[in-house]
């Protein structure tokens, strides 16, 4: 593969930078001493080892759960260089994360526990594998909770309201209880998904993440990885102007950019409300069902869309469809420091060594 065609991106983590090249990443961290340190692997290509990932929407289900797996290491190897003045994976003291990053990666939220129990190299990988698995399973229920389950039983509930009041059905006894139930199955009468519950529920779930990333952008610690945020993304801008990587060169470019985690879930909120308008049913549980189904299917196609938004051949409509995400970008990426654009650098220099590069 040659250098022009090395197509690159990242993640921000606990004071440093994760940076991913088609076969190889690299995750550089700045210790509190102001060493930079790096931890770097090659990576499989799923599509050369199952050529049916290949294929367009399956390829971005499995970049989604690769990149999700990546994200939660890359956390872990922050974590512990940051939190530990050592900045070594000593078996007497691991850092490990309990929550996976919310969202794609795009913004972490977690626990750290400390441990110092030594343990053999063996079970401490073991371990770290199935930690990841659980924090991925905690990620994916959280975000199913308050991206799909809560946005479709309030527009539900609103749409009953609005369609005649039967939500204010009162319990032949009139005790409370009973009162209450009436209410609930009142407001959980099914309304068959329009356009019109779409957009709404779509509008809930943007709320929601906007309360949600505006309320992390608060905090001091996370204003930090905000600006690793855009460290990332100028660093990223620098090697696709055919640039050398240099902080001065980093310094001049743009924070916000149309692949960022941010901008693939303002996509993805987009296409689910089109898919959500064809397939739908009269069962509430079978439209709550359908939307956890269809994860897979609309992150791929999301993908696909940002993908297309890569190449310059791009028509104007990727443009559009993308933009949303560079708004919101405004809030997610902070202006990165010269250390932070070093730490982002070194992380894409580790990643490229370990490239096959052709001429």
């Amino acid at each position: 593969m040659r250098e022009d065609q090395i197509i690159v991106g990242g993640q921000a983590v606990i004071e440093g930078v994760m940076m991913r090249a088609p076969h190889s990443y690299a995750v550089a961290v700045r210790r509190p001493d102001g060493q930079i340190v790096s931890k770097g692997e090659r990576l499989p290509v799923l599509g050369e080892q199952y050529p049916l990932l290949k294929l367009p929407v399956l390829r971005g289900s499995a970049v989604l759960i690769q990149s999700m797996i990546l994200g939660i290491k890359s956390l872990n190897f922050s974590a512990n260089v940051a939190f530990h003045e050592g900045g070594n994976d000593s078996p007497a003291e691991k850092i490990q994360f309990t929550a996976a990053p919310l969202s794609t990666g795009s913004i972490a939220a977690a626990s750290v526990a400390v441990s110092t129990e030594t343990k053999p190299a063996a079970e401490v990988k073991t371990s770290s594998a199935a930690g990841a698995i659980g924090s991925i399973i905690f990620a994916l229920f959280f975000n199913a909770l308050l991206f799909i389950v809560l946005p479709l039983l309030l527009t539900n509930i609103l749409f009953v309201y609005l369609a005649g009041g039967t939500i204010d059905a009162h319990s032949a006894s009139g005790a409370w209880y009973a009162d209450a139930w009436a209410w609930i199955r009142a407001a959980l009468h099914p309304i068959r998904p329009s356009v019109a519950f779409n957009l709404v529920d779509g509008v809930i779930r943007m709320t929601f993440f906007l309360i949600m990333i505006t309320t992390f952008s608060l905090l001091k610690d996370l204003r930090r990885v905000f600006e690793y945020h855009g460290a990332e993304h100028k660093v990223v801008y620098t090697w696709e102007a055919d640039e050398e990587l240099t902080v001065a060169n980093a310094r001049t470019k743009q924070r916000q950019h149309p692949r960022c985690g941010t901008s693939f879930l303002m996509v993805v909120m987009l296409v689910s409300i089109v898919a959500f308008s064809v397939v739908k049913f009269d069962s509430l549980l079978l439209n709550l069902l359908i939307r956890i189904l269809l994860i897979p299917v609309i992150a791929g196609v999301s993908y696909e869309i940002i993908r297309a938004s890569a190449k310059s051949s791009a028509q104007w409509f990727f443009s559009v469809i993308t933009r949303p995400g560079l708004w919101l970008q405004n809030i997610t990426t902070k202006e990165p420091d010269d250390s932070q654009l070093e730490v982002a650098i070194y992380a894409l220099k580790e990643s490229l060594k370990l490239e096959p590069i052709s001429q």
